[in-house]
């Protein structure tokens, strides 16, 4: 365990030495973050950002607002997310659960163990564990760690975890290995996503990625 502990460290420093800090996630409100970890299904954040920009135009974005925007018309102002009508449909679900059951209040949903917030995002219509994990993260601050296609083939390409590993493997490979810290865990992640985007690609940029000629402790 203590190896693998500081294999994950020594990963993280190499990452955070080359970005610094990131200051995840982008969004003004936990609420928007909530939003925004929906939206973001299948498609970049550029897009999320012009679907969130729409909201904040007609001043929708709050949970009891924006359950009352029809789903036409909801569905055309997240357009630029695309996958739209599906998003909307999920984003609709989201907002019943979140105000039925915590009167669309974050303070309030923050108090709930974080094991019984897990179960009850998972059961919300369209919410997958990447999804579920990241409003936790990120806008309620649960030590949980969110796991993505970047943090799989970072993983793979170093021979941290296998092709077929699932979510669930990948994801207690870190929490399993690292001391439960949600600001950890989020600056562990947002550093993976950039990784992934600037080096870890489809084709890789070994050449330049900052993991180049990485020695896993012994």
């Amino acid at each position: 365990m203590e190896s693998k502990s500081r294999i994950l460290q020594s990963l993280f420093k190499k990452a955070f030495d080359y970005y610094g800090p990131r200051h995840w996630w982008p969004g003004e409100s936990p609420f928007e973050v909530m939003v925004g970890a929906i939206l973001t299904q299948n498609t970049a954040w550029a897009n999320v950002e012009k679907a969130i920009v729409n909201l904040k135009r007609e001043n929708v974005l709050t949970p009891k607002r924006l359950y009352q925007v029809s789903p036409t018309q909801l569905a055309q102002w997240i357009r630029p997310a695309g996958y739209f009508r599906v998003k909307t449909k999920r984003l609709r679900s989201f907002l019943k659960f979140f105000l039925e059951k915590y009167q669309g209040n974050v303070s309030k949903m923050k108090k709930v163990d974080l094991p019984i917030l897990r179960e009850e995002l998972l059961a919300v219509h369209g919410i997958g564990p990447e999804t579920a994990d990241s409003i936790l993260l990120y806008a309620l601050e649960k030590p949980i760690f969110v796991v993505d296609s970047y943090t799989k083939r970072i993983l793979n390409r170093h021979y941290l975890s296998t092709e077929d590993a699932d979510y669930e493997e990948l994801q207690e490979f870190f929490m399993d290995h690292l001391k439960p810290d949600a600001p950890f865990y989020n600056e562990y992640h947002a550093l993976l996503v950039h990784l992934g985007k600037d080096f870890c690609r489809t084709r890789p940029q070994c050449d330049r990625c900052p993991l180049k000629g990485f020695h896993w402790p012994d």
